[in-house]
Parts: C-alpha cells; structure tokens; sequence
C-alpha cells in the first residue's frame, strides 16, 4: 500500500493541474464530485465468534478480609520467590536437601510448631479438666459471697460475652468463605478446560480464517466492477457538463452571428435597391424640376406681375438638394456577400447541440473495449492475497502446540474430577467443624443467659438455683465440645494453612509481580518438556515476560513468536502490482471528438465571407450626408401656396390662370415625384443607420466567433483527454477506497482478532484469576476464619469455667441472736396463730 500511495501522489498532482487548466475552473481543481468517495463496507467478521473472556472477581464486602490474609501471609513468609530451589525441584526432586526447604518455609514452621503445641496443650487441659471435675475438685460453685464478687462475676461474664462475639463473627466469616470456595471451585474447575481449548484453537483455527479473509476480496472487487459498468457514462456526462457551458456558448454566439448576418445581407440588399431607384428617380426629378424652375422664372419675371419678387426668389431656389450619385457604391460588397448566407444557422446549431448531448453516449460507445479490458484486470485476484493463507509460518510448530494442549486438556479432565470430589469432603468437614463452633457460641450465650436469669432471680424467696444450675452446667457443655474439637479443628487450620499460604505466598505472589515469567525466561530453570520454544519447535528462544506483554498490547502471533523473516503481512497486503494494471489500464483511456464541428464549411464560408466584404468599411457618413440633405432645396408645398394667393391679387385674368397651373403642377410633381423619393430616401436612412452601427461590430463579433470556433474546434479533444484523465484519477482514488478499506480491515481483523497472541495474555490472566483470587484468596480467608475461632476457644474455655463458677447457688451466712447457722437459704421463723 505504501507503494501505491506514493504512486498516486504524482498522479493526483496531474489531475489537479490538468483541471486547473480547463475552461471555466479559475483557480479551483475540479472536484470528483460526479463520483464521490468510495462508500464504506462492510466485511463479514473472519475469526472466531468470540474469544475466552477475561475473567475478574467482583468486588465484594470480603475483599478487605482477603487482603488481612495476605498481609498476614506475607509477614509468615518473608523470603523471596526460592528460584534455586523450584528449578532443583523441577529438574532433579532428588537432589532437593530438607533443610533448604525448611530455611525457605521457616514462617510455617514456626506456625506448624505453634499449631503443634496448641494440638497438645489442649487436649491435656480438657483431660486434666475432665478428670478433676469428675472429682469435683474444680469447676464447683463459690461457697460464700464477699465484697469482690459481684466485680469478678460481671468482669468474667463481659469477657465471656466478648469472646463469644468474636467466635460468632469468625464463625459467620468461615461458613461464608467455606461456601465461597465450594460455590467457586466447579465453575474454576470447569474454565480450565475451556483455557486450554481456547489456546488450542490460537493457532489451528489461523488457516481457515486467513483463507475466509482473502475470499472477502470479492466485495471490493464487486464494487469496483459495478462502478465500471457506469464510468464511460459518467466520465462523458462529466465531459458533457464541464464543457457545456463553453460550447453552448460558442453555439448561441454563432446562432445570433448567423441572424445578425442574414439581418445585414438583408439590409445591404435594400439599401443597393433603394438606392438604384432613388439615382434612377432622381435623373426624372431633376428634369422635372428644372422645366418647372424655368417657367416660374420666365412667369414671374413678368412686369404685370405684382407682389412676386419673393415667389421669385423661392422659385430661383427650386432645386434637387440630396445627389444620390455622390455616394459611394456597395456593388463590389454586395458581390462578395452574393450566395449569403449559405448555410442555415438556426438548424446547424440545432445539429451541433444534438451531438453535443449525445456525448455521453459517444463516449460509452468509444471506452466499452477498454471498460473490458479494465474488467479482466480487477477481476484477478492479487498475489499475495492466494497465498496469504498458504504462506502462514510453521505449520509443524502450530501441529505440536495443539497437540501438547490436546494432551494437558485430556489429562487435567481426571484430576479437575478427584478436586471436586475432595473439595467436597473438605466442603462437608468445614460445614462441620463450623456448625461445632456455632454450638460452642449457642452453649456460651445460652448459658450466660440462664446464668443471668439465675442470678436476677437469687433474691426471690422461692428461687431454688435450678437456672443458675442449668447454665453453669450449659457452659460446661460447652467447655467439653471445644476441648473435643480442638484437636480436628487445629489439625483442618494447618493443613488448609499449608496448601493455601504456599499457593498464595510461592505462587500467587510471584506470578502477579511476574517473578514467575522471569524464572521461566532463565535458561535451565524449566525442562526440555515445559520449555514453550522446544514445546513449539521454534530455532529461537522466546521470552514468556516479554511475549505476556507484547500479547497484552495485542501484538500478532508471528511478532511474538519471532517469525517475522518468514512472514510479513504487508508483503501480503501490497497491491502495488495489481493497482499498477489499473493505473496503466486508465491511462490508456481516450475518446475521439473529431466529428463534433461546432461550424459546418458553408457556415463557415459565410462568416468568412462577411469578415472580407468589407461591409465594416462602407463609408457610412457619406450616405448620411445626402440623407441629411432635403430631395429639393424649395419647400414645393408652400411655393404652391404662395402661387395661388398670388394668383388671387393679380389685375390679370391670364397671369394669375396661369400661376394656378404652376401652382397645381408644381403639387403633382411634389406627389409623384418628391414624396416618392423622399420615402425611399427616408428607407435607405434606415438601411444605413441600421448598416453603420451594426457593421463594424458584426465583423469584429464575426473574427471574434470564427476564432473561438477553431481554437474551441482544436482545443476540445485535448479538454476532453484532460477531463477524462482527471475523471480516472477520480475513479482510481475511489476504487483505491474499496481496496483501502479491505486492507485496513485484514490488518485489523488478522492482527487483532485472528492471529492475534491477545487470548494468550487473557489466558493466562485468567488462570491467574482462577488460582488465586477465585481459589486460594477464599480458601485462605476461610482457614484464617477458622483458625481464628479455634484460637479463641482457649479463652471461650477459660472464661466459660470461671463464669460457671458464678451461675451456682451460693450459701449466705445468717446471724441469729444464740448461734451462728450457715444456710443455703434464709427461712422466715414460724410463729403461732392465735385463734
């Protein structure tokens, strides 16, 4: 993947520059947005459902007891991990010396000896007490009150009271952690199995699931197939939509050129038309006005006419004013413009835009071959994913590790069975030896009770001393049973002491400081047969610390067992090779836009013909002038008018006749002649004007629009290479998504959840959990708990014979006035009855 990134690098820098260069961008790349980012997929989870969960003691009103016990533990065994000694012990038992075992169990020791003198004391106290009770010589009633009595009976019932308390709550703490550790010990028993099965299966079950992972490459490669069934399409409705709006542009400007064109020839035609008429016309005028002029002239010169020296005037002015031969001539324009327009531009557009939509097909139809062979190339799997299953390390080592897990699995089923079979007699002897002191505690309380009630009693007339009798002999009962079970009691404390405080203190304490991975790390301290990279046939030597803690950071299965030289999944991971065939497959992608002309040869041939008439060039100005000038100089309308009130105050009959002939001659020659004219004076005005502003600009828009045509003409294909490059990196970064993220997701699949070493560390975790804070913590809370009740029998005895003592009736001495008499009992005397 590295490679293929740094490949596409120069490849986006390409598109970016490429877009930068097309028609409309600016400054701005043209985005991928036809195609958008690849969209996200979802794989279908490779490794095993679920893999062994960690295990945690929740917490719970006895942790602050289990953590007594191990302070107390850790003050009887204050030595360290005995490295010398395990490894002698594992590799040669025989050579093992007692005294290196007593020096390093010196703590136990001291406890076995103090639980030894304990296992001998007692029972000889409760001999010795049962032999001088049977004799009455100890344990009998006080014989006489004095002062200190009450003091002593109070002091001794309060501590008797205290200490029953206290084997009361060691007793509740020992039934509950004896429940503890028999609720815990199936469901521990039971994990131990599921442990092994679970690292079993870490290195069997890898095949199959990097074979399951590699198959999954067909849902990007199915992406990346469906999205090439639409890219010709797109890519040519991307071209279509980038140069539409330069084309529909170029179209319209031709379409309005080409009206402006048809407009001009039109009004070039009318004005050489208008103005052969108006030079022919002119010729007829002239003629007509000069014979008109004369006969004015010679008419009103005459000396009977009175008043016509201003007519005579005006009739001197009767004119032709505008000389249309003055102007110049269009015939020489006209020729270069004859055939003009040719070509149809309103249908000519109308084809351009036609093919110009149809791009998108046109495209379509020139990329299918090479869609196929795009096709063939993405739907070869890549190298290193065939043999990514394949490739996996050394399967002779996986084979021995399952098969020695295979072997503990079956082996530990019998011995799992015979721990719950003693665990229950332990169970049973627990129960009772706790429901033992619990009846010790109910002789103690019941017999302070009655003692109590004995004693509030003592005053009362009738009282006989029966309660105080039954709770010193309550008391005694009790004193009995602790003697009796002393001995099992004190015996069942040790034995479960010694196994527990061992387990806790040799290994429970070493393997959570990780002493006992550094033992097993030092070379010679294991055999050969408990040696995991002999276990494993691996040329190297692991470290069991360092692989827990790579392992506890999720590192794969090669990288801890060394196996990097000969598997690497980035190697297996690179598709630089198969990403190189797409590459390559894009850029040979083209289209051909030569039969798109934008400007057919006739519309062509039109505006060239209009850039060379010259039309721009008419001197404009000098049609403008004779425009400007009136058709005749005289206003012939109001000469007439003047001649018919002329013709009123002449004293001649003949001369004025005659002057309203002129009169209505010179108005017919203003109506067929003149106006005549002037309408077609007053349309050539319109033809030049219309002519004289539009001209030069049709001839520059016409320069203008031939050049953009041609360069838009020539610069299309290479627009189009450019947009369909950029358009390919676009697919190429889009389809790279789908592949990125089947990559991303191997790694993360094969790393984290199938050849990951991650259930190594939890399985050893848990087997820690198991053993000591599921086990060993209760097992050793409960011996605490029970050793503790045992302890305090001997002060339970002690004050339970010196509270019975208390709970006897006690002889009062009474005085009378003869004699002194020592009764049990004050009498009242006994007087007669007078009757």
């Amino acid at each position: 993947m590295a490679r293929t990134r740094g490949l596409l690098a120069p490849l986006l820098g390409l598109g970016l520059v490429l877009a930068l260069s097309l028609p409309g961008s600016g400054s701005q790349a043209v985005a991928c947005r036809s195609l958008g980012p690849a969209e996200h997929l979802t794989f279908v989870p490779a490794a095993r459902a679920q893999w062994l969960a960690p295990r945690v003691r929740p917490q719970g009103p006895l942790d602050h007891l289990y953590g007594t016990v191990r302070s107390f533990l850790s003050t009887v065994q204050l030595n360290p991990f005995p490295a010398e000694l395990v490894r002698a012990l594992l590799n040669e038992p025989a050579s093992v010396k007692v005294d290196e075992v007593v020096r390093y169990e010196a703590g136990y020791v001291v406890c076995a000896v103090i639980a030894g003198l304990y296992l001998l004391v007692v029972p000889t106290a409760g001999l010795c007490f049962w032999c001088c009770h049977h004799h009455r010589r100890c344990g009998v009633s006080v014989k006489m009150e004095h002062k200190e009595l009450a003091c002593e009976r109070g002091t001794f019932m309060t501590l008797l009271l205290l200490t029953t308390l206290v084997l009361l709550i060691g007793v509740v703490c020992a039934f509950v952690t004896n429940q503890r550790v028999h609720e815990q010990s199936g469901p521990s028993a039971e994990a131990v199995p599921e442990i092994l099965l679970s690292l079993q299966g870490l290195v069997s079950d890898v095949p199959q699931e990097l074979q399951a992972v590699a198959q999954q490459f067909s849902l990007p490669q199915k992406h990346v197939l469906k999205d090439l069934d639409g890219i010709a399409m797109s890519i040519g409705n991307t071209i279509h939509s980038q140069l539409r709006s330069t084309v529909y542009e170029t179209l319209a400007s031709l379409h309005s050129l080409g009206q402006a064109l048809q407009v001009s020839v039109d009004h070039l035609q009318a004005l050489n038309a208008t103005l052969l008429e108006l030079q022919n016309r002119q010729q007829d005028l002239e003629q007509a006005v000069s014979m008109c002029r004369e006969r004015l002239h010679d008419l009103l010169q005459e000396p009977s006419c009175q008043g016509c020296a201003e007519s005579l005037h005006q009739a001197g002015d009767l004119e032709l004013g505008a000389d249309f031969g003055q102007v110049p001539h269009v015939d020489d324009v006209l020729q270069r413009l004859k055939g003009v327009p040719e070509a149809n531009f309103s249908s000519m557009v109308q084809d351009e835009n036609n093919t110009f939509n149809a791009l998108p097909l046109l495209v379509s139809l020139q990329m299918a071959d090479m869609v196929k062979e795009l096709k063939k190339a993405v739907a070869q799997q890549p190298r290193g994913l065939k043999t990514l299953a394949k490739a996996f390390p050394d399967w002779e080592a996986a084979y021995r590790w399952s098969q020695a897990l295979e072997k503990v699995e079956n082996s530990s089923r019998p011995y799992l069975k015979e721990v719950q079979r003693y665990e229950k007699y332990r169970w049973i002897v627990g129960c009772g030896l706790c429901s033992m002191l619990l009846l010790v505690v109910v002789c103690n309380l019941i017999g302070l009770n009655l003692g109590i009630w004995g004693l509030s009693a003592r005053e009362d007339p009738s009282h006989s001393g029966a309660k105080g009798k039954a709770g010193a002999r309550v008391l005694n009962v009790g004193v009995c049973l602790s003697f009796l079970f002393a001995a099992p009691l004190i015996l069942l404390v040790f034995s479960t002491f010694l196994v527990g405080g061992n387990v806790q203190t040799l290994v429970c304490r070493s393997w959570e400081s990780g002493e006992l991975y550094k033992f097993a790390d030092t070379p010679g301290n294991l055999p050969s047969s408990m040696n995991l990279s002999h276990l494993l046939g691996l040329k190297k030597n692991i470290s069991i610390l360092l692989a827990y803690q790579q392992c506890k950071k999720g590192a794969a299965l090669w990288r801890v067992l060394q196996l990097n030289d000969s598997y690497d999944l980035e190697t297996y991971l690179d598709m630089s090779q198969y990403t190189d065939s797409l590459v390559q497959e894009l850029q040979n992608l083209k289209m051909d836009l030569e039969n798109m002309d934008l400007l057919s040869p006739a519309g062509h041939r039109d505006l060239q013909a209009l850039q060379t008439s010259g039309l721009g060039g008419l001197q404009y100005p000098n049609f403008l002038i004779q425009i400007q000038k009136p058709v005749v100089n005289t206003n012939m309308e109001k000469l007439a008018h003047e001649l018919e009130g002329l013709a009123q105050t002449q004293g001649s009959s003949g001369l004025g006749k005659q002057l309203q002939e002129e009169a209505h001659r010179l108005r017919n020659l203003h109506q067929e002649k003149v106006f005549p004219q002037q309408s077609l004076v007053a349309k050539l005005n319109f033809s030049v004007r219309e002519l004289a502003s539009s001209a030069p600009k049709l001839q520059l828009e016409t320069s203008s629009v031939l050049d953009r045509v041609t360069h838009l003409k020539g610069k299309l294909p290479t627009w189009a290479t450019r947009i369909l490059m950029n358009e390919s990196e676009c697919f190429l970064t889009r389809e790279m998504g789908y592949f990125s993220q089947y990559t991303a997701w191997v790694r993360e699949e094969v790393t984290q959840h199938i050849a990951t070493c991650q259930p190594l560390s939890t399985a050893l975790d848990n087997g820690r959990v198991i053993l000591c804070d599921m086990m060993a913590d209760p097992w050793n809370a409960f011996w605490f708990c029970l050793g503790w009740c045992t302890f305090f029998l001997v002060p339970s005895i002690i004050f339970a014979i010196k509270t019975s003592k208390y709970c006897h009736p006690i002889w009062k001495r009474l005085r009378s006035s003869s004699s002194e008499e020592t009764q049990l009992f004050h009498i009242p005397r006994v007087t007669s009855l007078k009757l």
